[in-house]
């Protein structure tokens, strides 16, 4: 990727965050969306935002299909994002968004609090230990 559609992306991505935050009041969009990439075509046509959703009440919160919807929404307000990105893009056109869910980063939170998990027991059972020795 070259340098001006990496900046076109960086500032796409900046700009998404706060509208989505801000802009998309939808009830059906329950967690927090986090962009973590965007992908813009060397044509300008397409952005691709990959994004995750951290919901708090969800236990198997990697699994692409608890997000189906969330993702569904933001899909359906993609015309309003991009209308309302046009206003702070300096370019001709604006890119057609697509998103979709980063399993990439939910499989590595996963991975990441099955680590922590495993350490922590790994110092319990150390403690144990220690106590039965004494």
């Amino acid at each position: 990727m070259n340098q001006r559609l990496q900046r076109l992306s960086d500032q796409i991505q900046r700009e998404l965050a706060v509208l989505i935050r801000d802009a998309v009041n939808d009830p059906r969009l329950t967690g927090f969306v986090t962009i973590s990439t965007v992908k813009v075509s060397p044509d300008l046509g397409y952005a691709d935002i990959y994004v995750t959703i951290m919901e708090p009440e969800l236990n198997d919160a990697m699994v692409k299909t608890n997000h189906e919807q969330s993702v569904n929404v933001l899909n359906k307000a993609a015309g309003f994002l991009r209308t309302e990105l046009s206003h702070s893009l300096k370019t001709r056109t604006t890119p057609r968004l697509r998103f979709h869910y980063d399993e990439v980063t939910a499989r590595g939170n996963y991975m990441m609090d099955l680590i922590n998990q495993a350490v922590t027991k790994t110092e319990q059972n150390e403690t144990e230990v220690q106590e039965i020795d004494e």
